[in-house]
């Protein structure tokens, strides 16, 4: 029996708009101690890095979402207003 260590390294970079982006990461790594079971061993880390990463990235999405919306909204009514002077 011979006792190894794998690890998981994931990173992903998401695009924000207006030239911003966020790059988050996740290690994890597990001790296995027969090397058969390795490669669901790294299979299961990938997933929960994924997952990891995917959680950590939602809240920081929504609200540049709401940041674009808000923008946009806002770029609308001065628009509208804009308009409304012409008559």
């Amino acid at each position: 029996m011979k006792i190894g260590t794998v690890s998981i390294n994931y990173s992903r970079k998401f695009n924000l708009g207006n030239y911003e982006s966020i790059e988050l990461g996740c290690s994890l790594w597990a001790q296995v101690e027969d090397e058969e079971d390795a490669s669901g061993v790294v299979q299961f880390l990938c997933h929960q890095a994924k997952t990891a990463v995917k959680e950590a990235a939602m809240p920081v999405i929504k609200a540049n979402e709401f940041q674009i919306t808000k923008a946009k909204s806002q770029r609308k009514v001065a628009t509208d207003f804009g308009d409304m002077e012409d008559l």
